[in-house]
């Protein structure tokens, strides 16, 4: 699992290749923190196109960074998941708390207009 960072406008999005497991999820999750205290972002973006399998552990790691983000009066997007991953991420109710959107410019489109998904 790779981790990508860019800041776009005032939306860091992070663009996450691999399986996204338990294991990545302990290695990612400090490096991503870091990187939102340093940016002091509004809103989080995650590029989901390159993530090949996620399961719990994953999904608690997205959920944590949304807390984070939305206690800061943010908000978190979820970009261009594959279909099983997209199937995943509905069936935890992920998409009842944050936006999904087709790909990364439609979601740093609405993100950065004020309109969710």
């Amino acid at each position: 699992m790779d981790l990508d960072a860019s800041l776009s406008g005032e939306t860091l999005v992070v663009r996450l290749y691999g399986e996204l497991d338990l294991r990545v999820s302990d290695n990612l999750r400090p490096r991503l923190d870091k990187e939102l205290d340093r940016q002091r972002v509004k809103h989080l973006l995650f590029n989901l196109r390159g993530v090949d399998f996620i399961d719990s552990s994953g999904i608690g790691f997205i959920l944590g960074r949304y807390k984070k983000v939305k206690a800061q009066g943010g908000t978190v997007a979820l970009a261009g998941p594959n279909r099983s991953v997209h199937r995943i991420l509905d069936l935890s109710g992920m998409y009842k708390v944050m936006s999904g959107f087709a790909n990364e410019s439609e979601a740093l489109k609405a993100l950065e207009g004020g309109k969710q998904g």
